[in-house]
C-alpha cells in the first residue's frame, strides 16, 4: 500500500473532529474514466468519504469533491447543481474545461497537475517535427502502396540548421527547445507571459508572432487555450509563414482554425502539419479525422507514458484529499474560500 494511503485521519491533521463528522458520508466522484479502480479509495481511505465511479455527470448535495479530465466539462450549471462541492481535481495540465469564474464564484478549489508530462509532451512534439522534416510518415505510406522513392515526401530538410518557432515557452515549450538546441537548431520563441530576458537565458530568441511566424521553418504550439489564443493560427497567419514550412499543434486544437490548416496544405504553404489534439475527442462519424495526405494525426498520446500516467491520477487524488483533511492544495489554479488551517504538509502528503 502506497505511504500516502497508510495512515488514517487525526484530530490535529483535520483541525479537530468537526471536520471528520461533517465528512461522514461525503462523495468523492470521479468522472475521469482513466483513474485506475481502486486509487482514488486506497488513496483517500480514512476520510470517511464514499467514492464513486460517475456517470457523465454528477448530482447531489453530498458531492463533495470531482476528480475529472478534460473531458469534462464543468459550466456554471454543473457547479449549481453541487452545492457542497469543495474541490474540482482535474487530471490534466489544462482546465479550459472548466468554467473557473463559476468556480470562484462559489469558493470552490481547483487544481491541475501542470508538470507531470513535461517530458513526454517535449519528446512527443520532437519527435512529430522529425517525422515531419524527414518525410517519415508520407515514405512510409509510399512504401506500403508499392512505391520505393526517396523523393516522395519532397526534399527532405537537414535537421541542422532549421529555424523553429515555439509558440508557448512555459515548462513544454523550453523542454522542446532544449531537446531542439541539442540537434543544432535555432530556436526562436514568441510568448507574451515569459519576459524577453528569459528566453535569452534559455537559448531562445525572443519574437512577437508576426516575426516568429515569416521567419521559422518549422513550427510547434504550446500555448494554452484562452480567449486570446483561440484560432491564433488562422489563414491570415499561415499565410506569414515561409512556402513549405511545417506546424506541429500539441497543445489544444482550438489554437488552430483547422479548415485553414487543411487550406494551407492543400496550397502548399505549408509542407506538412501534425495534430496531437482535435476539437472533437476521440472522433465521431460527425466530427470525423481530419485527413490529408501530408498531416499526421495521433491519439491526444503526448502526455503518455506509464509514469505520466502514474503521476497524473495520484497528484489528482492527494489534492482532493489535502481538501478533505483541511490542507491547502498542492497546483492551485483557483483558491476556494473554506478555511484551510495552516496544518504542516507530513512526509506522507508530498507526492
Amino acid at each position: 500500500m502506497p505511504q500516502e494511503a497508510r495512515n488514517g485521519p487525526s484530530g490535529q491533521r483535520l483541525a479537530g473532529g468537526s471536520l471528520y463528522s461533517r465528512l461522514v458520508g461525503a462523495r468523492v466522484v470521479v468522472l475521469e474514466p482513466g483513474v485506475p479502480a481502486g486509487l482514488a479509495e486506497e488513496l483517500l481511505r480514512g476520510t470517511a468519504t464514499s467514492v464513486e465511479r460517475g456517470p457523465e455527470r454528477a448530482e447531489g448535495e453530498d458531492v463533495w469533491a470531482l476528480i475529472v479530465g478534460p473531458g469534462t466539462r464543468l459550466s456554471a450549471r454543473e457547479f449549481e447543481r453541487l452545492p457542497s462541492l469543495r474541490i474540482v481535481s482535474t487530471c490534466s495540465v489544462g482546465v479550459d474545461h472548466i468554467d473557473l469564474a463559476a468556480a470562484e464564484g462559489r469558493g470552490v478549489w481547483v487544481t491541475n497537475v501542470p508538470d507531470y508530462c513535461v517530458e513526454e509532451m517535449a519528446d512527443h512534439a520532437l519527435a512529430l517535427l522529425l517525422a515531419l522534416l524527414r518525410g517519415v510518415v508520407v515514405l512510409d505510406r509510399d512504401v506500403g502502396r508499392g512505391g520505393w522513392d526517396h523523393r516522395a515526401a519532397g526534399p527532405l530538410q537537414r535537421i541542422r540548421g532549421t529555424r523553429l518557432g515555439i509558440v508557448g515557452c512555459g515548462r513544454i515549450g523550453r523542454a522542446l527547445a532544449v531537446r531542439a538546441r541539442a540537434l543544432g537548431m535555432e530556436v526562436w520563441g514568441y510568448d507574451p507571459l515569459v519576459p524577453p530576458e528569459q528566453l535569452a537565458a534559455a537559448g531562445i530568441r525572443p519574437a512577437d508572432l508576426e516575426e516568429l511566424l515569416a521567419a521559422c521553418s518549422a513550427l510547434s504550439l504550446h500555448a494554452p487555450l484562452t480567449p486570446a489564443t483561440e484560432r491564433m493560427i488562422g489563414a491570415r497567419e499561415l499565410a506569414l509563414v515561409p512556402e513549405g514550412a511545417i506546424l506541429v499543434n500539441t497543445a489544444r486544437a482550438g489554437l488552430v482554425d483547422q479548415e485553414a490548416l487543411l487550406a494551407a496544405l492543400d496550397s502548399g504553404r505549408l509542407r506538412a502539419a501534425a495534430l496531437d489534439v482535435l476539437p472533437v475527442e476521440p472522433p465521431t462519424p460527425d466530427a470525423p479525422a481530419p485527413r490529408h495526405p501530408r498531416l499526421v494525426v495521433t491519439p491526444h498520446a503526448g502526455w503518455y507514458s506509464p509514469e505520466a500516467e502514474e503521476e497524473v491520477y495520484r497528484r489528482a487524488v492527494i489534492a482532493v484529499r489535502d481538501v478533505l483533511e483541511g490542507r491547502e492544495p498542492r497546483d492551485v489554479v483557483v483558491r476556494g474560500r473554506i478555511p484551510v488551517p495552516r496544518i504542516p504538509r507530513s512526509p506522507r502528503a508530498t507526492p
